[in-house]
């Protein structure tokens, strides 16, 4: 068994601290525009190199809001209630994936419809960086002790401050279970794939696998018999089970 002492705050100077949580946001945004920029499905994809930028923007910046929104709505609403300012502060963490996938998803719509660009073909673009983000975006949140597991008695089992007993670190599980995606789907591309099978690929193996990991996860709030996470993820991997069918039924 373990004790969670790392320092959230990866660099201070003076007032201003630069948080773990932010700076995986910051190299997530930069691995992402380089990886529209350089990689042979962005080259391919973008009329225009500055669309590459315009995508970026819209998509993240719609994802990173509905992230937050979600995040206070369903899982804190109460505690954000009672101290509003906190909504503003997103490096203290609080943010919902599927309320992110669903913003992204919003976000490249709107860039698919200005831009004339094929909707699923973008979605197929964003599936690996988000995936491998995913990945280091739950070991922040480790670090930032927050999501952590129910109390458990595992050899690995974490005492995190401000938890009673210790806990499983689920965000290390989710982040393998990220790695596992990001496997799957990096060698996917590698073949020649049907629009929208990244991204229906995607939906499933996440949606599946969060499922999963609810069951040792601190739940939040409970709906409907499920954690709010379990809820979200069957919705998630209905709609990725639908797109699924449709894409193999195309020619």
């Amino acid at each position: 068994m373990f004790i969670h002492n790392p320092n959230p705050v990866f660099l201070s100077i003076g007032p201003v601290e630069i948080r773990y949580y932010g700076l995986v946001y910051f190299l997530g945004f930069l691995l992402t525009w380089l990886y529209f920029k350089k990689s042979s499905l962005g080259k391919s994809l973008f009329k225009k190199e500055e669309h590459a930028d315009d995508f970026l923007l819209y998509s993240l910046i719609s994802s990173i809001l509905t992230a937050r929104i979600f995040y206070i709505l369903f899982y804190n609403l109460n505690s954000y209630l009672s101290n509003p300012i906190e909504i503003l502060k997103f490096w203290h963490g609080g943010m919902s994936i599927h309320g992110g996938i669903l913003g992204g998803i919003l976000g490249i719509y709107i860039f698919s419809r200005k831009f004339k660009y094929n909707f699923l073909k973008l979605t197929d673009l964003v599936t690996l960086p988000l995936a491998l983000g995913l990945v280091f975006g739950r070991i922040a949140n480790f670090i930032n002790a927050e999501l952590y597991g129910r109390i458990t008695s595992v050899k690995w089992a974490v005492k995190f401050p401000n938890a009673e007993g210790y806990r499983h670190p689920s965000q290390l599980y989710e982040s393998l279970k990220n790695l596992i995606i990001f496997s799957v789907l990096f060698f996917k591309s590698k073949k020649p794939f049907k629009t929208g099978e990244l991204t229906s690929i995607f939906l499933i193996l996440y949606s599946l696998l969060r499922f999963f990991v609810e069951y040792v996860r601190e739940p939040e709030l409970y709906f409907l018999g499920l954690t709010m996470g379990q809820f979200l993820s069957l919705s998630t991997l209905i709609i990725g089970i639908v797109l699924y069918h449709k894409v193999k039924q195309t020619l």
